[in-house]
């Protein structure tokens, strides 16, 4: 094992799909990874989570990680279908892939998902040294200039890189931005639930013959402004339901379920989605949990990262999953911190300059130096797509409300498509963004 001194130290803050996404795209030779997060991994309530073309993409063949994903049980989404409140399929959307997108759109479990990216950061047959893990782990403070996090202990841990994947909640947000910044309502809300797919075939056959659970689609049913957006995962053995309802509409106070672990209630569910038809309603009361969470987003921010901390995924740009891309764009920021940092293998100095020059700190200032230059290259390279992909969710989700990137609107959804599909990763990304500025 290297001495402390001689390796790259990397400090991820936050155990999520974002931060260890992160992690294994940050591994390799003369690094130390430590991924710090403050739960015990264990509570989760009904969901199911989708990567897009774009992050499947990155996932299976940046990372390898097609074995590893097996594992997780997930499936290819063929298509997208709408019905009316009587049952009839009135819209069908294929959504299997273009060919020149070269991966699908796969639904997991988000704790099995969660679990396969776990495994994959932890390996011992990943180049580099495994990913160390610290659970029950708060960070409560940070000193970005130095790389410094404060624990709730009372320890300080230094490191080269933080990478502050804390999620829409961000603690580390406001030592980038020099402010709070506090992720508001949207105005809506979403229930979510999980039901065994057996129990529905057992005991709700109406439902069954107008929507068959084990089938590969997302299936969504509209009635006045809130909607059910339907589908299987784990391989057909549950079947997944989204409940959006604006707040005003909800029975139950959104703003107490700001968290991705908050209970819902059945009863009060009932009465939000009562326009809808009860062969649709009468499955609600077989999920064995009810999660609500009142959907939070942020305005692109003024910046990503300061000193030696950048932002990712929801901490950096959280979204509406309006247009699925959430996860994936944090898996996408993941590419871009492994293809920017890969060429820094430990301190970028060697022991002979070290002692021609005889200046201790010679190493650890031009190791500053690269870090800063590669978390702006980061930076430059997604702020504009994931802000962008930003506001389009955000306008999908209610008809009419208007853009900040007037280049959103003049996207046609299958134009949207492409541009979320068609990402070549962080490096080439960057190259056209150059040229097109030159």
């Amino acid at each position: 094992m290297a001495d402390n001194t001689d390796l790259f130290r990397i400090i991820i803050v936050g155990g999520g799909i974002a931060g260890f996404t992160a992690a294994i795209a940050l591994r390799g030779l003369r690094r130390q990874i430590t991924v710090l997060e403050q739960s015990s991994l264990n509570k989760e309530i009904g969901a199911l989570i989708s990567l897009q073309q774009n992050a499947s993409r990155i996932m299976e063949t940046v990372y390898n990680l097609k074995e590893d994903l097996k594992q997780a049980r997930g499936m290819v989404d063929e298509g997208f279908k709408v019905y009316s409140k009587d049952g009839k399929e009135v819209k069908f959307i294929p959504l299997l892939s273009k060919k020149e997108y070269g991966a699908s759109r796969v639904v997991y479990h988000r704790q099995d998902l969660h679990a396969a990216l776990k495994r994959a950061a932890c390996s011992l047959e990943r180049p580099g040294d495994p990913v160390k893990i610290r659970l029950g782990t708060r960070v409560v403070d940070c000193d970005s200039e130095r790389g410094k996090v404060v624990l709730e202990n009372g320890e300080t841990l230094q490191g080269d890189l933080i990478v502050a994947a804390d999620g829409i909640h961000s603690v580390l947000r406001k030592h980038v931005l020099g402010e709070e910044n506090i992720a508001l309502p949207t105005g809506l809300s979403a229930y979510r639930l999980l039901i065994p797919t057996s129990t529905l075939e057992e005991h709700e056959k109406e439902f069954c013959k107008k929507i068959d659970p084990r089938a590969p689609y997302t299936s969504m049913i509209v009635a006045h402004e809130s909607r059910l957006i339907m589908g299987p995962g784990r391989q057909g053995e549950v079947y997944a339901i989204v409940g959006l309802c604006p707040d005003e509409k909800m029975n139950e106070d959104p703003k107490k379920h700001t968290s991705w672990v908050s209970e819902g209630k059945l009863r009060k569910m009932l009465e939000t989605f009562s326009d809808f038809p009860s062969w649709v309603t009468d499955i609600f009361k077989h999920s064995p949990d009810l999660g609500l969470w009142q959907l939070r987003d942020l305005d692109p921010l003024k910046t990503w990262h300061r000193g030696r901390v950048i932002l990712i995924g929801d901490a950096a740009h959280a979204m509406l999953p309006t247009q699925g891309q959430g996860a994936s764009q944090a898996v996408e920021d993941a590419e871009a911190l492994g293809a920017f940092f890969e060429k820094i293998t430990g301190p970028p100095t060697n022991k002979e300059i070290m002692k021609i020059l005889e200046v201790n700190f010679y190493d650890n200032f031009l190791k500053f130096v690269k870090v800063d230059i590669e978390i702006q290259e980061v930076f430059q390279c997604r702020y504009h797509r994931a802000s962008l992909i930003q506001g389009y969710s955000r306008q999908a989700a209610k008809s009419g409300t208007p853009s900040k990137d007037s280049n959103i609107v003049q996207m046609s959804p299958d134009q949207f498509m492409d541009y979320n599909c068609n990402y070549p990763g962080a490096i080439e990304w960057r190259r056209k963004q150059l040229e097109a500025v030159s």
